[in-house]
């Protein structure tokens, strides 16, 4: 069965890196990560709430900001 999926565009974009060719599916590249992580032992749990942090691109500019920030020396720290 097929089913259509809607991608943010930054995942679009993160997924054409991992393509091995222009011409692979992105059906082939998603089959393949998940059993690359299937091989190194990552928690399911985990891999969900990555990936949804890189499809939120609000959460997404937050961090790029806080590198930035960090990178500048700009940053709290805690005691």
């Amino acid at each position: 069965m097929e089913t259509t999926i809607k991608l943010n565009s930054n995942v679009k974009e993160k997924l054409d890196y991992f393509k091995v060719h222009s011409r692979e599916s992105y059906n082939d590249v998603i089959s393949r990560m998940i059993e690359e992580c299937k091989t190194m032992n990552v928690d399911e749990e985990s891999l969900r709430e990555t990936i949804e942090v890189l499809g939120d691109p609000e959460t997404m500019r937050d961090i790029a900001e806080a590198l930035r920030d960090f990178e500048k020396g700009k940053f709290v720290e805690l005691k």
